[in-house]
């Protein structure tokens, strides 16, 4: 039998929604072990002078505990 937990970040890029996706989770499997999988909670961007400066999203990760 296996527990799993549930942890919420955000991350941000210049580039795209995927690469923020993928430089959040690239960050908490500096701290997570285990990590199962990542929903996509929300999406939104950072806009100066009108233009898009930063893509963010918000990520719910799953990951097992330590027996």
């Amino acid at each position: 039998m296996s527990v799993a937990r549930v942890t919420e970040i955000s991350a941000t890029s210049p580039k795209s929604f995927d690469d923020a996706a993928k430089q959040g989770i690239d960050r908490a499997s500096k701290t997570l072990r285990g990590i199962q999988s990542a929903w996509v909670k929300d999406q939104n961007v950072m806009v100066e002078d009108g233009k898009i400066t930063e893509f963010k999203v918000n990520l719910s990760v799953t990951f097992v505990l330590d027996d």
